[in-house]
């Protein structure tokens, strides 16, 4: 019966396999995005579920984390081996060992902390202290305060220069970026941006700190020579109103030449072309994209959707969303080890 069925090299496909020739191509050319996908693993903190999710590149699930309470914001340390998490509600910084898969330890904190950073040679954390009003730095070895700087209300967003020399805070409330001299341990100018601002990402070699601002649906672009606001980016999304767009999360192409900007309740993330400050494709995903990073390959941007508790996986290339997965209650950030 299978000889009698084959046709001869050339001849056209039998009507009655035509169907099944079809859906293979169908189901290769759908499962490309997902199969393409590079090697890692991807963490992304529950704030509800005190833990951090773990999955492979693709979105299956590996493992779980178990946490101090309310995880937020996370970054590796330089050679990948740890993970440092910000606990908002046990006023901690959590230490994940990444080959166990275990919290091995924590760092006391101020009350209610939010963003961090790390001082180049990893030894200290600056981290936003947000019902305290400033940012504190501590020794991460000794597991002290070291020392604090006063705020306007609210700070969250927190960068450091490569130098180590300056940190970058937003405060929600005074609605300005404070350039902090590390050295001097003081505020030494402040930068008025937008309604709200809330995360740094650093583009064009470090010549431009972008912020996001939440309240006005835009991005102000800072130069970081004379701390001057060069540009604004301004977000519209098609069917809804200006006030549900709230940018918050961005990060930055391996090629530095597109951002990637979560758009908070508009559910959607944008690409944005660094070089002329122009928004192009947008990418409906879940219900408040905040958290994204991408691949370090750049195809891949991975989005947590805090409010659908969910995490979408979006090719850049196509500017698709190829797969959503559950990533427990109230995704907050989101990081890739590859």
């Amino acid at each position: 019966m299978l000889r009698s069925a084959r046709s001869a090299p050339g001849a056209p496909v039998p009507q009655r396999f035509r169907h099944i020739v079809w859906a293979g191509v169908m189901g290769l050319a759908l499962a490309s995005p997902l199969t393409a996908l590079a090697q890692g693993k991807v963490y992304v903190s529950s704030e509800k579920d005190n833990k951090i999710h773990v999955f492979d590149a693709k979105g299956e699930r590996l493992s779980v984390i178990d946490t101090c309470e309310r995880p937020r914001h996370m970054m590796f340390n330089a050679t990948r081996s740890q993970i440092y998490v910000c606990c908002g509600d046990s006023n901690q910084l959590g230490v994940v060992d990444t080959a166990t898969g275990k919290m091995t330890g924590t760092v006391p904190l101020g009350d209610s902390p939010e963003i961090f950073d790390l001082s180049p040679d990893g030894r200290t954390a600056y981290v936003s202290i947000e019902d305290e009003n400033v940012m504190a730095a501590y020794d991460l070895a000794t597991k002290k305060p070291l020392f604090e700087v006063k705020t306007g209300g609210e700070p969250e967003g927190v960068l450091v220069t490569a130098d180590g020399r300056f940190a970058y805070v937003t405060s929600e409330v005074a609605n300005v970026v404070h350039v902090i001299d590390l050295g001097q341990k003081k505020v030494v100018k402040n930068i008025k941006v937008g309604k709200r601002p809330r995360r740094f990402v650093l583009a064009e070699g470090g010549a431009e700190l972008w912020v996001t601002n939440e309240l006005d649906a835009t991005v102000s672009v800072v130069n970081t020579k004379d701390h001057s606001v060069k540009a604004t980016v301004k977000f519209a999304v098609k069917g809804m109103r200006e006030a549900d767009i709230t940018p918050v999360g961005m990060t930055l192409s391996p090629d530095g030449k597109t951002m990637w900007v979560g758009l908070g309740k508009a559910n959607h993330v944008v690409e944005v072309d660094v070089a002329t400050k122009k928004a192009g494709r947008q990418v409906l995903v879940g219900k408040r994209a905040w958290g994204l990073t991408l691949h370090p390959d750049g195809k891949t941007l991975y989005v947590t959707n805090g409010l659908s508790d969910d995490m979408t996986l979006v090719d850049t290339a196509s500017a698709k969303a190829v797969k959503t997965v559950a990533v427990g209650r109230v995704p907050h950030s989101v990081l890739v080890q590859p």
